[in-house]
């Protein structure tokens, strides 16, 4: 299994990130407006819809507040399929404004691991950008 670790460090409070992180049912607004048109939740799982109608369905596996670490796994919709994908996020403080967000996502097949390391940080400075320019979208 490939296990890809990308780090990134936001100017913006762990505080302010962490709720933008946890806040999993606004990815188009909070984190990624540019790469997902819409999110929904329908219990435990979220639903992100693709500028080019792409779904993707997301079993959320941990929210925990005290550590700030979200889990998930897609179940359905990853393209190029996927037989196994789990990742999550955690939010670290490197200063009072400025945080360190930890992305670690392993998949199956390994040969896909170069595709989805390159989306992976992709989104990474996508997420940086977003929170550094206040983090909300309407």
């Amino acid at each position: 299994m490939a296990s890809i670790r990308t780090e990134v460090v936001i100017d913006s409070s762990p505080e302010q990130v962490w709720a933008a992180i946890r806040d999993v049912g606004a990815v188009h607004r909070r984190l990624l407006p540019d790469r997902v048109a819409d999110t929904r939740i329908e219990g435990d799982v979220r639903i992100l819809v693709f500028p080019n109608g792409n779904v993707v369905r997301e079993l959320i596996v941990d929210v925990d507040d005290a550590t700030r670490r979200l889990a998930y796994t897609v179940v359905e919709g990853a393209r190029p399929a996927l037989a196994h994908h789990h990742a999550s996020f955690q939010v670290f403080s490197e200063e009072p404004d400025r945080s360190r967000l930890v992305w670690i996502t392993d998949v199956l097949p390994d040969a896909l691991a170069g595709e989805i390391r390159a989306r992976v940080e992709r989104g990474a400075a996508d997420m940086k950008r977003t929170l550094e320019e206040g983090g909300r979208r309407t």
